[in-house]
């Protein structure tokens, strides 16, 4: 067999001149390494195929050490490209939607806002509010939190982005982190949902910060990479906080406190998973831990911050940008904190001192380029002390930049020590608190750079992409996640498989992690959980006697007999069927979503019957696939003055309703469905309601389809399947 040459290793932390100085040392050329591989604080050299050298035997590592360095630096890179991939691809989709579609279909599907005039709103902290308003009522995707694009009607000549802070009937508001142009006053300002590219950049500079983890947090990329076995663990004995935990829920904070790397609590729709994280948190926190509590969004970072704020005594910091944060929790936030800090004022006299300063430099000539002709600011301060004039610049100018140069310096100074002041006074209180609470992007920002938890608790961790999750994991000795695999996955705009799989599912199926999974749901009556309940947890979940046979309640149904049979409290889950009428899906020209008009109107009987039967329309949930569908029916609400929630799939996530209606949209002679197959989207569907779900659908086109060929079995035997046939769709009362 031909002798290969062998790898050599050298640490990581060596700089460049060093580095080479010891290639040179051993005769080591450039041209003879074929490739470099780095992790685990070293660097692991791969010769060419005919260069061969004397090192000495600390140089060449173990086959063990050179597969480990290979395994680490493998997984980082190909991660850092899939994320590179992922924002290329969710910016193409958002510019290539904006130059394809008219603004006004943009807005039908929700992701632009079109006719707007702005006016301000204030100051909040250092933001600037605007509120652009219309006369026409605003129904769009767009949210609290999210990043907008501002123009005068086309957004591709424009960079003017802020943050979304509220959204109402006829208003939406902004905050600007910098003064807006005065042209967001005009009419006619257009408002388009973007990308924030700051998380992506966070994700790739985290994933370097995984390359060299030292011990204790190695520990946890190891046993992520395979590299080593989770540690043993107990289950540790505890007085609950919350008196009402169940026996699963107590078994699994106890579990994720004796674990001594990674725990994972399986949470299915209702189960209390987030009542079993923020007891773990409070349990970490009465052993002194210092805790670190993330999810991917807003909103589930409020919820736990809620709930924890409801315990007196424990010291709670939320990090993020103030308009992603619910106006009742600011005075969590961390620009509240750093507001109420006595130091503050002290800042504020010094910025009052620093504007002065700024006042007396701009008295003097201004070192432009024009001005400097090529001379550097050092030799402007020269030849100002020699009295000399250089290069057709006169003498008076060159002494006016001297003298401004010189205060300038003075101004970087005074605004440098209040940087100073300012991360001093953030780092105190981030320092003081016992739990810090963050979306994951937030936590690669520059504040918590150097902090390191006891504790990682993420929620939400099954609908993050991987390299999301590793945010909080990196700064923490041991990480608990809780998610549940079997509802929606992450959101990925590209068609990289390898993001759309969580590192919580990827660990969910690791039996030598310690997992928990919860099993009394108190959501749903009992029928309503039977066929997710088989479909996608084994049969496991049981329904608390508090909901297990808790019916719709109505004060009367209505006189159409196929209304009064789909609205029946004795059926907390009906099927209506439209497959004998001509109820096919429309594509509309140039989209691609999908809508069903037939479906739409069916829709609209059912929740106008369940209002008069005494159903407040804010209990009642409509669920579709398609954005087309989400606007017909809204449109269909509007027009009978019915404010009713409807939504995606994914805007209905971790949220509940006494009655859900589900149109399913899908109708065509091919029995076609497209992504409305996904079982965990029908899991999330079905599971939303309390007291009853109604399903709207093609069947004939459906149940050629898995999983829906196993809910018309389910159906047959314990549900309840409605016929409609063609102009059935009406009431007898002419509506």
């Amino acid at each position: 067999m031909a002798k290969r040459p062998l790898p050599f290793i050298l640490p990581a932390s060596l700089d460049e001149r060093r580095r080479n100085q010891t290639l040179r040392r051993y005769k080591i050329k450039p041209s003879n390494i074929a490739r470099v591989y780095e992790g685990d604080g070293w660097g692991l050299y791969i010769p060419t195929k005919k260069s061969f050298f004397k090192l000495p035997k600390e140089m060449i590592p173990s086959r063990t050490l050179e597969d480990r360095i290979k395994t680490i630096h493998n997984y980082i890179e190909e991660y850092k490209g899939l994320i590179d991939v992922e924002r290329r691809a969710e910016m193409d989709a958002q510019i290539q939607e904006i130059r394809s579609i008219s603004g006004k279909e943009r807005e039908m599907y929700g992701r632009a806002i079109l006719g707007l005039k702005g006016r301000s709103a204030g100051r909040k902290f250092d933001l600037y509010l605007v509120r652009f308003g219309r006369d026409v009522a605003i129904q769009t995707e767009i949210g609290s939190g999210d990043i907008v694009l501002i123009s005068r009607g086309d957004p591709l000549k424009s960079d003017v982005t802020a943050t979304v802070m509220q959204v109402a009937k006829n208003f939406i508001e902004v905050a600007f982190s910098q003064k807006p142009p005065r042209w967001v006053k005009e009419d006619g300002i257009r408002l388009d949902l973007f990308v924030n590219d700051v998380t992506f950049k966070r994700m790739e500079r985290n994933l370097e910060a995984l390359r060299h983890l030292e011990p204790p947090m190695s520990q946890i990329r190891d046993t992520l990479l395979g590299l080593s076995q989770p540690k043993s663990s107990k289950v540790v004995e505890f007085t609950p906080e919350n008196s009402r935990l169940n026996r699963k829920q107590k078994e699994a904070v106890g579990k994720a406190l004796g674990s001594h790397d990674i725990a994972l609590i399986h949470g299915p729709p209702g189960t209390g998973k987030t009542t079993a994280v923020v007891e773990t948190i409070l349990q970490c926190v009465k052993q002194g831990k210092k805790v670190l509590a993330s999810a991917d969004s807003n909103v589930a970072v409020d919820n736990i911050l809620e709930k924890l704020a409801q315990k007196e005594g424990i010291n709670l910091v939320r990090i993020g940008h103030p308009a992603r944060i619910g106006e009742e929790l600011e005075a969590y936030a961390l620009l509240s904190q750093v507001e109420a800090d006595q130091r503050s004022q002290q800042v504020k006299m010094m910025l009052e001192e620093a504007q002065k300063l700024v006042e007396v430099r701009n008295r003097y000539s201004k070192p432009t380029p024009s001005r400097l002709r090529g001379m550097s600011k050092e030799r402007v301060k020269r030849l100002a002390e020699t009295g000399r004039a250089y290069r057709g610049v006169d003498l008076k100018t060159i002494q006016s930049m001297a003298q401004w140069i010189k205060e300038d310096e003075k101004v970087e100074r005074f605004f440098g020590a209040i940087r100073e002041l300012e991360s001093a006074i953030i780092r105190d209180i981030i320092a003081k608190a016992d739990v810090v609470l963050s979306t994951n992007g937030m936590i690669g920002a520059e504040m918590l750079e150097g902090f390191l938890f006891d504790v990682a608790v993420i929620d939400e961790a099954s609908q993050q992409m991987e390299p999301s999750t590793l945010l909080p994991m990196v700064r923490a000795k041991k990480v608990i996640m809780a998610g549940d695999h079997k509802q929606l996955p992450p959101t990925v705009i590209s068609h990289l498989d390898r993001l759309k799989h969580s590192l919580f599912e990827r660990l969910m199926q690791k039996e030598e992690i310690v997992q928990t999974m919860l099993e009394v749901q108190y959501r749903m009556h009992q029928k309503i959980m039977d066929f997710p309940n088989r479909l996608m947890y084994q049969k496991r979940l049981r329904a608390d006697p508090s909901v297990a046979d808790t019916h719709l309640r109505l004060t009367e149904l209505p006189d159409d007999k196929r209304l009064a049979q789909i609205l029946d409290p004795n059926h907390p889950v009906v099927f209506v069927d439209t497959s004998e009428c001509e109820a096919y899906e429309t594509l509309p020209p140039r989209s691609t979503s999908y809508e069903n008009r037939f479906e739409a109107e069916w829709v609209v009987e059912c929740i106008k019957a369940l209002v008069e039967g005494g159903v407040d329309a804010s209990e009642i949930g409509v669920i579709t696939p398609y954005l087309a569908q989400v606007k017909q029916i809204r449109q269909m609400c509007e027009r009978a003055d019915i404010a009713c929630e409807v939504k995606s799939v994914d805007g209905f996530q971790g949220r509940e309703k006494r009655v859900i209606i589900i149109s399913f949209v899908r109708a065509n002679a091919d029995q076609a469905i497209g992504f409305v197959k996904d079982k965990r989207r029908l899991n999330v569907a079905i599971t939303r309601a309390k007291q009853k779900v109604i399903m709207v659908g093609h069947r004939a086109t459906l149940e050629a389809n898995a999983p829906f060929d196993q809910l018309f079995e389910w159906l047959s035997q314990s549900g309840e399947v409605v016929k409609i046939i063609q102009n059935q769709n009406r009431r007898d009362d002419g509506v």
